[in-house]
């Protein structure tokens, strides 16, 4: 069954949690706050509210996320990032009061709003326009074990207490529109730019024999027809959505333009796309279902068609996609996200002030 949540202003990120313990939460990034909410099968349920006094941007879950269906010693724990440069890291344990951390309060290093953030190996990573990345360390007095899945122990100690994070920066030529992390690696990065490149960066590589920034990009995928359309400036083709498939870290999905593109890194030919097919005509957000790993959905990023989505299956590439009509023009997916919760495959889609989860049909484990 479809469920609907409501809140007071418009909805312009979405991010569900990918924490096996925390399969059932969705952050809602709004006009000012950070809404978190436990999806269940038949209600939504809010659980907090962090105010933070501008438009929300970006939202990146850490592992350590624990719903209350799995325990009563529950914990929220994510970054957000605002359209005035600033980041968040957001945290509320079973009991207690939301507790907001401004680690950003413009002295971030970036002159441009975050658009994208994930955590690596235990450290929040964000991406914007401004051509940069950033590798934080919430806790520069922790040891660091090299663990995909570290701990944030301190994430609810007042902000007074805390020592202030440091960052690792990588530059690129290009601004920067998105950027994602894989649950088997701690230390490698997917991250596109508006020319259609996409960049497999090993963050933390600091070979000195080899020139900055070169010495972190592992190899880089690239879309021709989309970088000769960013050189001569055709705007349908500068934003570029990259995900990356999470049963296994050689296949890597992305949204450039009206088409989208399969890799699969076992069979790279010079880093062009092994499948490539059309989409809207505005294309936006691509996303991978984390528990059926052979489906994958894309967005309109335009009013003219419509709040509407298309799913995929991978292995029937050759067949029209399954469309999800959510509203009607002019209403448009702003983000969505698959529910990383077992069973028949559900969507969470932000529409104007509204959240939406709708399963996607049935389907076999």
């Amino acid at each position: 069954m479809d469920l609907t949540h409501v809140l007071d202003s418009e909805i312009y990120v979405l991010s569900c949690c990918q924490a096996d313990d925390g399969a059932d939460l969705v952050a809602l990034g709004g006009e000012h706050s950070v809404h978190i909410v436990q999806i269940t099968e038949k209600t939504i349920v809010p659980l907090a509210v962090f105010h933070l006094g501008a438009r929300v941007t970006a939202l990146g879950w850490s592992t350590g996320s624990v719903s209350p269906s799995v325990s009563d010693e529950w914990r929220i724990d994510l970054v957000a990032g605002s359209a005035d440069f600033g980041l968040f890291h957001l945290s509320k344990l079973a009991g207690r009061d939301e507790c907001i951390y401004n680690f950003g309060a413009g002295s971030t290093g970036h002159n441009g709003g975050v658009n994208s953030i994930a955590f690596v190996g235990g450290y929040p990573a964000d991406s914007t326009r401004d051509k940069t990345v950033l590798v934080w360390d919430l806790y520069p007095e922790r040891i660091d074990d090299g663990s995909a899945n570290a701990q944030m122990p301190e994430a609810s100690m007042p902000p007074e207490d805390r020592t202030p994070p440091t960052a690792y920066e990588i530059s690129y030529a290009h601004p920067l529109t998105t950027l994602c992390s894989h649950p088997a690696t701690s230390k490698e990065l997917l991250v596109a730019d508006t020319h259609g490149t996409i960049f497999m960066v090993d963050w933390r590589s600091d070979d000195p024999g080899e020139p900055q920034p070169d010495r972190r990009t592992v190899f880089e995928l690239v879309q021709p027809y989309a970088m000769g359309d960013a050189l001569i400036g055709n705007g349908d083709t500068t934003w570029t959505s990259v995900a990356w498939r999470r049963d296994t870290t050689d296949i890597i999905g992305s949204v450039t333009g009206n088409k989208y593109h399969i890799w699969d890194l076992t069979k790279l030919y010079g880093g062009k796309p092994l499948r490539t097919g059309p989409t809207f005509s505005q294309g936006g957000k691509f996303r991978w279902c984390n528990t059926h790993p052979e489906f994958f959905a894309i967005s309109s990023s335009s009013p003219a068609t419509g709040a509407i989505l298309h799913v995929h299956n991978l292995g029937y590439l050759s067949q029209q996609p399954t469309q999800l009509a959510i509203a009607a023009k002019p209403h448009y997916v702003r983000d969505f996200d698959f529910l990383a919760t077992r069973g028949v495959p559900r969507i969470a889609a932000a529409v104007g002030r509204s959240l939406v989860v709708m399963p996607i049909g049935s389907a076999e484990k």
